[in-house]
């Protein structure tokens, strides 16, 4: 197992994938892609103050996730870990899909809450689509709060 491609949300899954991705690859000697799929930008018909808003607050937002991205990349780096960071903008489940191809993973770690039904109903969850899609073995690592 060389490459090993985590998907992360930068919810309460995060620690838990990232800690399993760790253990793989030291097991293997594996490289980690830690991967953060955001949203592709709104289209939007407004005026142009608005579309300026819109435009410095979503700078704002991936410049933060950028962040906290490249800070679990350098964890695992200080841990000896062969790690690379990929911040990506578009539709969640064919990014994920198309990137494993991509970057030849061989395990696609990604996390599954259990959430109630109008969160399922607006959100909805990107593993199950995922495991159809995917030509790479996925590891779904579960969170359920107590």
């Amino acid at each position: 197992m060389k490459n090993i491609l985590v998907c992360i949300n930068f919810d309460e899954l995060a620690d838990l994938q990232i800690d399993k991705a760790k253990e793989l690859a030291e097991k293997f000697n594996s490289k980690v892609w830690i991967v953060h799929i955001a949203a592709p930008n709104p289209d939007f018909a407004g005026n142009n103050e608005d579309l300026k808003y819109i435009d410095s607050n979503r700078a704002k937002e991936l410049r933060e996730e950028h962040r906290k991205l490249q800070q679990y990349g350098n964890d695992l780096k200080d841990k000896g870990i062969n790690t690379e960071c990929m911040l990506i903008q578009g539709p969640t489940i064919d990014t994920i899909v198309d990137e494993s191809v991509k970057l030849n993973a061989d395990l696609i770690i990604i996390g599954y809450a259990d959430h109630g039904f109008l969160y399922k109903l607006f959100l909805g969850s990107s593993s199950p689509g995922v495991i159809r899609k995917s030509k790479v073995p996925v590891l779904v690592v579960p969170f359920y709060e107590k």
